[in-house]
C-alpha cells in the first residue's frame, strides 16, 4: 500500500480507503474498504458467503464473536506535529484505536463523533493507525454479566443476545425482519484534523419569525486550546458577516443574527414547495456548510373532550401526516448508500408521503439522509436510539446516553425536515414484556424514568425549543399506560390485525389520535425471492423461504389470512401475489377509515417503508426499492386529495367520504356505480362537494343493497386541483364472488429508454399487477379495470436493467387469474 501524505495547506489528512484487516487470532486476512463494515470486506474477499442467499446466515455467525484488526499506513509532512486529532464518525462500537502503538481512543458507543487528541502519538514521516474492533457480541455479554441487577432484552427479535448493553443499532443482533449478524465497522469520517487555535464543533441554527421576517439566529461553538484571537466568517443569503473573535481555552459560543426578508417558506411534501438557503461558517480553516429551510413545526398535544391531541402544525398550518416507518436502508451498512436511500424516500415521495419516522432502533442516519428529506419535504420523526427492550441506568451507562443526545441532536437540529424527537420506541410495554420487571415493576419503572429523563434533559440542554415526545406509543408525559389498545390520547401502535390475528374490519373499531405503528406482512416480490432461493425453494414452507421469514408465525398468519379473504392462490408466484394483495389491502382499510375521521387523527405512519434485506416483512419496498403492490396502494389512499368508502358497522351503509390534506379547499365531483362479475355497470348516482381543508366531507350515503347481489362497489373522483382516483368496494369476501376470467390481453412496445405495456381486458378485472425480473418498477399496480377498458403501463428501468428481458419476463396477474384460473387467451 502507497503511504499517503497529509496536505499542508489545509492541515488535513484523510485516512478513508484500502485499509489491511486481519483477525486477532491471525486466520484470515484481507483488504478492507473503509468507510465500510467487516462483513461486506470478508464477502468480498471469499472468506466469507453472501449471509443474503440461502441459509447462508448460519454460516457466517462466528465473524461476530471474533475480534478483528484493521490498519493502514499515512505520512505526516508537516514538522509542526502540535494541534492534530483524529475525527471518526459511526465507529461501531466496542473499538480501541491506536497510532504508532499508542492507544488514542477506547469507544463502545457508535452513535458519537469521537475526537481523540494524537499529536503526542504522532512522528514526522511515516505513521501507523490500528483499529481493533472486539467482539461486540462477547462485550454485551460481559456488559450484562457487570450489570447490579439482570436487564432483559428482546430475545423475541434479538437471537444474539444483549443487544441493549451496547450503544449499537439494535437490530444488528436480528430483528423480526431482519438477518441476525452483528455488523461492525467504521461507516462514517475517518480523517486527522490539525487547528491552531479553534476548531468548530458544532454550529446549530435558530429561527425566530415576524411579520415577513425571519432572523435567523447561527451559534458557533467552538473548542479552543489556547487564548487568542480566531477570524469567524458566515454568510447567508448572499450577506456575509466577517469577525474578529477573542476566545479563552474551552468551548466558547458565538452567536449572529441575520435578518431574511420576505422569507420563502419551507413546506411538508404535498402542502407546498422546499426552498433552501446556504449557510457557510468558517472559523481558522474550517468551514461548516448547511442548507437551511425556513419553517416553523409545533407538536400540538392538548387535552380535550377525547383524551388528548397529537398534531403538527407547520407554517401555522395543521399537517395530515401521510408516511411510514423507516428502518436501516441495508443490513450490511457498506450497502446503505446516499443513492440507495434516495431511491427509498423518493419512492415515499412518489406515493405522497410527507414524514417518515426514523425508528428506534435503527441509526441516527448520516447527513446525506436528512439532506435529501430536506429537499424532498419529508418530516422526520426521530426516535432516539432506544427499542423493545430495558436498559442499563448505571452512571457509566447513562454518561453515555448524555454524550451521545447532546451530540446527535447539536448534528441534526439545524434540518428543516426535523419535526419531533421521541424518547424510544415501546420500552413503556417493555416492561409488561419481561418475567423480571413484571414482579419488580417498581424498580424496573424507575431504571426506565432515569433513562428518559436523561434523553430529555440532554435534549433540551442542546436545543431547548425542540419537540419533544416521551416514547411511542405513549399518551403523554409522564402516562405509562397501554397506548396500543388505548385509542384516546398520543399516539397509537395498533398491532391487532396482525399479532393478534383480528380481521382488517378490527381496523376500524379504533380511532388513533395519531397512529405511529401498524402494519400486515407478504411475501418479496417473486424476482427478489429468486435472488436468495433456487426453484425448489420458491415454497412458503421451505427451509430457504422459512428462513427468510423473520416473525414467528408470520407464513401461517399470512396463509391463515388467505383463507379468510380469499379463494387459495394456484402456485407459489400467485402467492405471493396474493400476499401482496391483501397486505395492501390490510393497510388500505386503517389509512381511509383514520384519515375520515380528520381532524380527530391527524397522522397514520405504517410499518414499515423498506427492508434491510431479502425477507418476507411488512414492508411496501422490496430490497432494493422495487414497488410491492402495497406501495402502488399507498400512492392512491395517501393522495392529499381522496375519496373512500367507509362501511358502518354492520356493514348496511355506505359512506363516501372525501378528505383534503391541501393548503386550499377543492372541490370534487364523485360517480357512483354497481359492477357484477360479469362486468356489467349499472350508474347509481352522482355526488359533489367543496371539501374543507380541516376536516373530512361525506359526500354522499348509500345502502349495500343498493349494490346488488354479486357486485361490488365503484367510484371514480376529479378533484378541482387536478387529482383523481378510482375505488372499490366489496361487501362480502373476495371468495365468496363467482368471479369471471376477465381475458386480459397484452401488448407491448419499446424503444430506446422505456417499455410501455398496453393491457385490455373482455371482463372486469381486479388488483391486476405487472412483473418482470429486470431491476426497475412499472408505474402502476394493483388496479382495477372495467369490461372493456384498455390501460398503458409503464416500465421505469433502473439503469441495469435490459429492456428487451422486460418484455420477455412480462407476467401479468389479477385476482381471477390467481386463485380461480388462468385469466389470459
Amino acid at each position: 500500500m502507497n503511504a499517503m501524505q497529509s496536505s499542508h495547506a489545509d492541515n488535513r489528512l484523510d485516512l478513508s480507503g484500502v485499509w489491511e484487516l486481519v483477525s486477532i487470532d491471525g486466520k484470515h486476512k484481507t483488504k478492507a474498504a473503509i468507510p465500510g463494515d467487516i462483513h461486506s470486506s470478508l464477502i468480498k474477499a471469499k472468506i466469507i458467503v453472501d449471509p443474503y442467499v440461502g441459509r447462508n446466515e448460519e454460516l457466517v455467525q462466528w465473524v461476530a464473536n471474533t475480534d478483528w484488526l484493521i490498519s493502514r499506513e499515512f505520512e505526516v509532512a508537516n514538522a509542526d506535529l502540535s494541534g492534530w486529532y483524529l475525527e471518526l464518525e459511526y465507529l461501531d462500537t466496542v473499538a480501541d484505536v491506536l497510532v504508532n502503538g499508542v492507544t488514542i481512543l477506547s469507544a463502545e458507543n457508535s452513535f458519537r463523533r469521537y475526537r481523540p487528541e494524537v499529536s503526542h502519538a504522532l512522528r514526522a514521516g511515516k505513521n501507523r493507525i490500528e483499529i481493533k474492533f472486539h467482539s461486540n457480541a462477547q462485550a454485551a455479554n460481559a456488559k450484562q454479566a457487570g450489570q447490579p441487577f439482570p436487564v432483559p432484552y428482546s430475545a423475541g427479535n434479538c437471537p444474539i443476545p444483549n443487544v441493549n448493553m451496547l450503544r449499537k443499532p439494535q437490530c444488528h443482533f436480528g430483528w423480526d425482519w431482519n438477518i441476525a449478524i452483528a455488523p461492525f465497522g467504521l461507516y462514517g469520517t475517518v480523517e486527522l484534523k490539525r487547528r491552531s487555535v479553534a476548531r468548530i464543533e458544532h454550529v446549530q441554527v435558530n429561527q425566530v419569525h415576524g411579520d415577513g421576517f425571519v432572523d435567523v439566529v447561527i451559534a458557533a461553538h467552538l473548542d479552543c486550546v489556547s487564548t487568542g484571537t480566531v477570524s469567524l466568517a458566515i454568510s447567508l443569503d448572499a450577506e456575509i458577516v466577517s469577525r474578529k473573535i477573542d476566545v479563552t481555552k474551552g468551548l466558547v459560543q458565538h452567536l449572529e443574527t441575520i435578518r431574511i426578508q420576505d422569507p420563502q417558506l419551507w413546506w411538508p411534501n404535498g402542502s407546498g414547495e422546499q426552498p433552501l438557503y446556504d449557510l457557510e461558517v468558517a472559523v481558522e480553516g474550517f468551514v461548516v456548510k448547511r442548507k437551511i429551510g425556513l419553517r416553523t413545526i409545533e407538536l400540538i398535544a392538548e387535552p380535550d373532550s377525547v383524551g388528548r391531541s397529537f398534531s403538527f402544525r407547520v407554517n401555522g398550518q395543521d399537517i395530515y401526516c401521510r408516511g411510514s416507518n423507516w428502518i436501516p436502508a441495508d443490513a450490511l451498512p457498506s450497502r446503505a448508500t446516499p443513492e440507495l436511500t434516495e431511491k427509498l424516500l423518493q419512492a415515499a415521495v412518489d406515493s405522497h408521503q410527507n414524514m417518515i419516522r426514523v425508528w428506534g432502533g435503527g441509526f441516527y442516519e448520516q447527513d446525506f439522509f436528512y439532506e435529501i428529506c430536506d429537499r424532498l419535504g419529508l418530516m422526520v420523526w426521530q426516535d432516539f436510539m432506544y427499542s423493545c427492550s430495558l436498559y442499563p441506568s448505571t452512571p457509566a451507562f447513562l454518561n453515555e446516553v448524555k454524550l451521545e443526545v447532546d451530540y446527535q441532536v447539536r448534528r441534526l437540529q439545524h434540518h428543516a425536515c426535523l419535526a419531533l424527537w421521541c424518547g424510544d420506541n415501546e420500552l413503556i410495554g417493555a416492561l409488561t414484556w419481561f418475567e423480571e420487571s413484571r414482579k419488580d415493576r417498581d424498580r424496573y419503572l424507575v431504571s426506565y424514568d432515569r433513562l428518559n429523563r436523561t434523553i430529555e434533559e440532554g435534549l433540551l440542554a442542546a436545543e431547548p425549543c425542540a419537540n419533544w415526545w416521551p416514547s411511542s406509543p405513549s399518551p403523554g408525559v409522564l402516562s405509562f399506560g397501554d397506548a396500543w389498545h388505548d385509542d384516546s390520547s398520543g399516539d397509537m401502535h395498533f398491532w391487532s390485525v396482525w399479532h393478534e390475528g383480528k380481521n382488517f374490519e378490527h381496523y376500524r373499531d379504533v380511532k388513533p389520535r395519531f397512529c405511529s405503528e401498524f402494519g400486515f406482512q407478504s411475501f418479496p416480490s417473486l424476482k427478489i425471492a429468486r435472488k436468495f432461493g433456487s426453484e425448489d425453494d420458491l415454497n412458503i414452507s421451505s427451509p430457504v423461504m422459512e428462513s427468510h421469514q423473520k416473525n414467528a408465525g408470520g407464513n401461517a398468519r399470512i396463509a391463515e389470512t388467505m383463507f379468510r379473504y380469499f379463494r387459495f392462490p394456484m402456485d407459489f408466484g400467485d402467492f405471493v401475489y396474493l400476499s401482496q394483495v391483501q397486505q395492501g389491502l390490510a393497510i388500505k382499510t386503517a389509512v381511509e377509515f383514520w384519515r375520515s375521521l380528520k381532524p380527530h387523527n391527524m397522522g397514520a405512519l405504517y410499518w414499515q417503508l423498506n427492508d434491510t434485506w431479502p425477507v418476507a416483512s411488512w414492508a411496501s419496498l422490496d430490497h432494493g426499492g422495487g414497488w410491492k403492490i402495497l406501495h402502488h396502494m399507498v400512492q392512491q389512499f395517501f393522495q392529499p386529495v381522496a375519496v373512500f368508502a367507509v362501511p358502518s358497522q354492520d356493514g348496511e351503509a355506505i359512506r363516501i367520504v372525501a378528505v383534503n390534506d391541501t393548503r386550499h379547499p377543492v372541490s370534487v365531483e364523485i360517480s357512483l356505480k354497481s359492477v357484477d362479475i360479469n362486468g356489467n355497470v349499472r350508474e347509481l348516482s352522482a355526488a359533489s362537494g367543496t371539501v374543507p381543508v380541516d376536516k373530512s366531507s361525506e359526500l354522499a350515503w348509500l345502502s349495500s343493497r343498493d349494490i346488488g347481489k354479486d357486485a361490488l362497489l365503484f367510484f371514480d373522483f376529479t378533484a378541482s386541483n387536478g387529482m383523481a382516483g378510482r375505488g372499490h368496494y366489496t361487501p362480502v369476501p373476495y371468495k365468496k364472488l363467482p368471479l369471471v376470467a376477465p381475458k386480459i390481453s397484452i401488448s407491448s412496445q419499446r424503444d430506446e429508454s422505456r417499455v410501455l405495456v398496453t393491457l385490455k381486458t373482455v371482463g372486469l378485472a381486479l388488483h391486476v399487477s405487472l412483473e418482470t425480473d429486470e431491476p426497475g418498477r412499472f408505474d402502476a399496480g394493483g388496479f382495477d379495470m372495467l369490461a372493456g377498458e384498455t390501460r398503458v403501463v409503464r416500465f421505469i428501468a433502473d439503469a441495469t436493467a435490459n429492456l428487451d428481458k422486460v418484455v420477455s419476463s412480462l407476467v401479468v396477474r389479477d385476482l381471477h387469474g390467481a386463485t380461480y384460473g388462468v385469466n389470459l387467451k
